[in-house]
C-alpha cells in the first residue's frame, strides 16, 4: 500500500471512485515480467474497473456525477490502473454498469467480455447453427464466450477439467464438455453433432489450446486464440487452409484508436446482463485490495473458477 497524488481531471475523461476490480492474466504478467506495456513506476495495475463517477469535465455532455460505470480502462503504459481509490478514465472506454449486478460482478466483465466478443463476432463472424469449440469454458474469457455463442444461436462444446468446472460450463449453455485432448473432443463432437469437425475453434489460453483449436476445425474453418505467444506448428492449419486469428483487446487502450467500439461492446454487454442472457461468474473467494498478492497467486495457480474479484477501499 502507498500514497500517490489524486489524478487530475482532463477533457474526455471522468474521475471514478473505484469500487472493484478483477484479476486477469495480463495483470500478473505485467507484475512479474514488466513487459513493454507496463505503466511507469510507481505502477498502479489492473485494467478492469467498476465504480462511481465523482468528477466530470466541464465539456462532458453524456456522463453525470453519480453514474455507476464499468470498463477496462488502464493498468498499462500511459494509463493508471484500478488498484487505487480513484482512477482517471477515458469516457469512451466505459459503459453504464448493469443495474442488476454488484460492483464486484461488473468489474469481472470488461476485459473478458470484449475479448470474447471480438473473437466470436469480429474475427469469427459466427452465426446460428455454427459448431464451435471453446477451450477453457470455465475460465474468464471462456465462460463469457460460451454464453455469447449460445445467445448467437451457435452450438457449443467446451473443454474443462474437474466436475465443478464441467457442471458450470453445461449450466452456461454448452451442449457437452470434453477433456482437453483431441481424441475426447472429436468423440464428443461426433456424439453431439454427428460430425467430429467444428466450424470454429476459440482458444482462451494459448499454447496447446491453440493447437487443439487448429486440429479440431474443418477444412477452411477458423481457429482463433487470445494468446499468440509461443511456438506453433501450423502445418495442420496449412493443410486445411484455415483462417487463423489473434485477439488482443488491449490495442485501443495502448494505441488510442477504436476506443469508442469498446464502449459500444460494453453497452451491449450491460443490456444482455440486465436481460438475464449473460451473467458473470465469480470465484467463491472475493479479495480485499490489501490481499491483492493472494488474488494474483490464486489465478496463477489455476485454482479460480470464473473471475477473481477484488474490492477496493475501506
Amino acid at each position: 500500500m502507498g500514497e500517490v497524488q489524486k489524478p487530475n481531471l482532463k477533457e474526455g475523461h471522468v474521475l471514478v471512485k473505484v469500487k472493484a476490480t478483477s484479476v486477469n492474466p495480463v495483470d500478473y504478467k505485467i507484475r512479474k515480467f514488466g513487459p513493454a506495456i507496463s505503466p511507469q513506476l510507481p505502477a498502479i495495475l489492473h485494467g478492469d474497473v467498476s465504480g462511481i463517477i465523482e468528477e466530470i469535465h466541464e465539456k462532458e455532455t453524456f456522463w453525470k456525477v453519480g453514474d455507476e460505470i464499468f470498463g477496462c480502462a488502464g493498468g498499462v503504459i500511459g494509463n493508471g490502473g484500478a488498484l487505487a481509490e480513484y482512477m482517471l478514465v477515458d469516457s469512451k472506454l466505459i459503459a453504464k454498469k448493469p443495474k442488476n449486478i454488484s460492483f464486484e460482478e461488473a468489474a469481472a466483465l470488461p476485459l473478458v467480455s470484449i475479448t470474447a466478443w471480438e473473437g466470436l463476432f469480429d474475427k469469427g463472424k459466427i452465426s446460428a447453427g455454427d459448431k464451435i469449440l471453446i477451450t477453457g469454458g470455465a475460465g474468464g474469457v471462456g465462460h463469457i464466450a460460451v454464453q455469447l455463442a449460445k445467445w448467437a444461436g451457435a452450438r457449443v462444446i467446451s473443454t474443462a477439467t474437474g466436475e465443478s468446472k464441467k457442471k458450470l460450463v453445461l449450466s452456461l449453455g454448452a451442449e457437452a464438455v470434453a477433456d482437453r485432448n483431441i481424441e475426447s473432443i472429436r468423440e464428443t463432437a461426433k456424439r453431439i453433432f454427428g460430425t467430429s469437425e467444428f466450424d470454429l475453434g476459440l482458444d482462451t489460453a494459448g499454447g496447446e489450446g491453440f493447437q487443439t483449436a487448429i486440429q479440431s476445425v474443418k477444412i477452411k474453418g477458423k481457429a482463433i486464440t487470445i494468446n499468440g505467444s509461443g511456438s506453433f506448428d501450423l502445418s495442420v492449419a496449412h493443410s486445411k487452409s484455415l483462417d487463423l486469428s489473434i485477439v488482443f483487446m488491449l490495442l485501443p487502450l495502448l494505441k488510442g484508436e477504436g476506443r469508442e467500439y469498446h464502449g459500444k461492446i460494453l453497452t451491449e454487454i450491460s443490456r444482455l446482463v440486465e436481460s438475464g442472457i449473460l451473467k458473470p461468474i465469480l470465484d467463491s473467494e472475493i479479495f480485499d485490495w490489501k490481499e491483492i498478492g493472494k488474488a494474483h497467486q490464486k489465478l496463477e495457480d489455476g485454482k479460480a473458477i470464473g473471475k477473481i474479484a477484488v474490492r477496493i477501499g475501506n
